[in-house]
């Protein structure tokens, strides 16, 4: 009887798996998933008030084709086990708010602080779900909005050089005559430069290369306005890098404001309207410090763990085995 050795090759070919029965297996069989006690109403609502801490985050995520969940995460687990407070389908306070009241009152009442955006409906499901906790809204959406602010006038004045690129060079044209743009020192032209200065006007200036300082010098010389708004985005990011304490916050965010009035940008004054009316919750993050990062960070989780599952079709089994590993 003759032996054949066994390779390599041929364990895998009779090890070969069929991922697709494997995961049927796994749903089916191998798992709790059947017998778990929140499947029912899993693709609606799932409540952990075991993994209630005195510090939350919530915020909203897409969970499949853009359809939006609410979760409250608590801070205190880091993005480990029992960081899951709870998920609920939508951002509507009418249908998040009776959900989170199903969590014991005694609970809810010892949250200390619950982070979220600028958002008029969490902050509504804060207040009534959490009525003692302290509402701190997320720096870095205030900041975002200054920064935008900077973007869209960058841009207005990007589409103003492309459209005179475009008139000099049909002038040119008709002219019978060979088109050079002008260049600046740096060797872009002014369509380049509006393009090229994006993501240096997202940074700091001590932040700047080389390069990205002589485009800014430019740049500003060419767009003072451009500048001023710029600075305006800059000043209220040192307005948070600052350790100040509350009351020293409230004076220099006024001081923001008085700089804002005096600029007169449409864009600006309706940040600072934005900001007159969640002030409160603003100046609070100097309490602690505390951000919404942990909740960002936690929907860059779940976007990853969608993606090694190759998108989700089963909703409920998908937060089925998320709040296995989360919650």
């Amino acid at each position: 009887m003759d032996l054949y050795p066994i390779t390599v090759c041929s364990l895998e070919i009779f090890f070969q798996i069929d991922g697709d029965l494997f995961e049927r297996q796994y749903k089916e069989s191998l798992s709790t998933y059947s017998s778990w006690e929140q499947k029912d109403h899993a693709d609606k609502w799932l409540l952990f008030p075991e993994n209630m801490g005195t510090h939350l985050s919530i915020d909203e995520t897409s969970l499949s084709d853009g359809e939006l969940y609410t979760i409250l995460t608590n801070k205190a687990a880091k993005g480990k086990k029992g960081t899951i407070v709870a998920i609920v389908e939508g951002v509507n306070s009418e249908t998040i708010i009776p959900i989170l009241k199903k969590i014991n009152e005694q609970q809810r009442e010892q949250v200390i602080e619950v982070t979220h955006d600028l958002s008029d409906t969490m902050r509504k499901i804060v207040s009534r779900c959490f009525p003692n906790a302290r509402h701190t809204i997320d720096r870095f959406h205030v900041q975002k909005l200054a920064l935008e602010a900077v973007q869209q006038m960058r841009i207005e004045y990007r589409w103003e050089a492309i459209q005179a690129d475009t008139d000099a060079r049909e002038s040119a044209k008709l002219e019978n005559r060979k088109y050079e743009p002008v260049c600046f020192t740096n060797g872009d032209t002014r369509k380049e430069l509006l393009a090229r200065s994006r993501y240096l006007l997202f940074k700091s200036p001590d932040k700047w290369k080389e390069k990205q300082k002589k485009r800014a010098q430019i740049l500003f010389e060419q767009y003072p306005k451009l500048k001023e708004a710029y600075s305006l985005a800059h000043s209220l990011r040192l307005f948070y890098a600052k350790n100040s304490i509350k009351d020293a916050a409230r004076l220099n965010l006024a001081r923001w404001y008085n700089k804002v009035a005096e600029a007169d940008f449409k864009s600006f004054n309706v940040i600072a309207a934005t900001i007159y009316e969640h002030y409160e919750d603003i100046i609070n993050f100097f309490v602690e410090r505390s951000t919404n990062a942990s909740a960002e960070s936690f929907n860059a989780k779940i976007k990853a763990f969608r993606a090694k599952l190759h998108g989700v079709t089963d909703v409920k089994f998908f937060l089925y085995r998320l709040t296995n590993i989360y919650a």
